[in-house]
């Protein structure tokens, strides 16, 4: 079902298609996506997470102060916004993610947020949820967490929590709106560019 030549028309800035491709599709053999209704709800999905395929891991290249303060609870406003700014994403990724007991990651200065930031597909966040993932695919993630950043591994991280959080059967309903809900939680960011994305798939994956 998702061959090179698909995905690149599906996302035509993609790098690497092949590498992809044969990840997703490798994962996908061994998921419920097994009709093109639930793959295009997935990809759908996937699309929007990365930016059509742009991006394995969160952009943290945050430019507005403002913004960064706006976001995240523990910046402490403007000024301590722009300080994290200047010392780059690692900084903002060790001062948002860390200490977060709910992600299972240390203090800012253990390095675990950047360690585990939205990372992949599915955008995995969190030591706790690389080490559950981990374990259900039958990967070492919390103590190799880059390879939740490469397409092989991403891929098997994305159709298992598709089938952990049981997407197929809201798939097959076209409740797009409930599958966002479950991938990126209560606020379903960005709702309408998925169904747009899902209807996309839909006119390469057609059936």
């Amino acid at each position: 079902m998702i061959t090179a030549d698909k995905l690149l028309r599906y996302a035509p800035k993609i790098k690497n298609v092949q590498q992809h491709a044969e990840g997703l599709e490798n994962a996908r053999l061994t998921s419920s996506v097994n009709t093109p209704r639930r793959l295009c709800a997935f990809l759908g999905q996937i699309y929007v997470e990365t930016g059509g395929f742009l991006r394995m891991e969160e952009n943290l290249n945050y430019t507005t102060p403002e913004r960064l303060d706006a976001v995240f609870l523990s910046v402490k406003g403007t000024e301590d916004a722009r300080a994290l700014i200047a010392k780059g994403p690692q900084a903002i990724a060790n001062r948002v993610y860390g200490g977060r007991k709910e992600l299972g990651n240390g203090d800012e200065a253990s390095g675990d947020g950047w360690r585990f930031r939205g990372s992949g597909y599915k955008q995995l966040t969190g030591r706790y949820n690389y080490k559950a993932i981990g374990q259900l695919i039958n990967m070492d993630l919390e103590n190799n967490p880059d390879w939740a950043r490469e397409p092989a591994a991403a891929a098997r991280v994305a159709f298992a929590f598709w089938d952990v959080k049981k997407c197929s059967p809201l798939a097959d309903a076209g409740d797009i709106e409930g599958i966002t809900a479950l991938v990126n939680g209560p606020a379903k960011l960005g709702l309408a560019e998925r169904r747009e994305a899902t209807a996309k798939a839909m006119e390469i994956w057609p059936g």
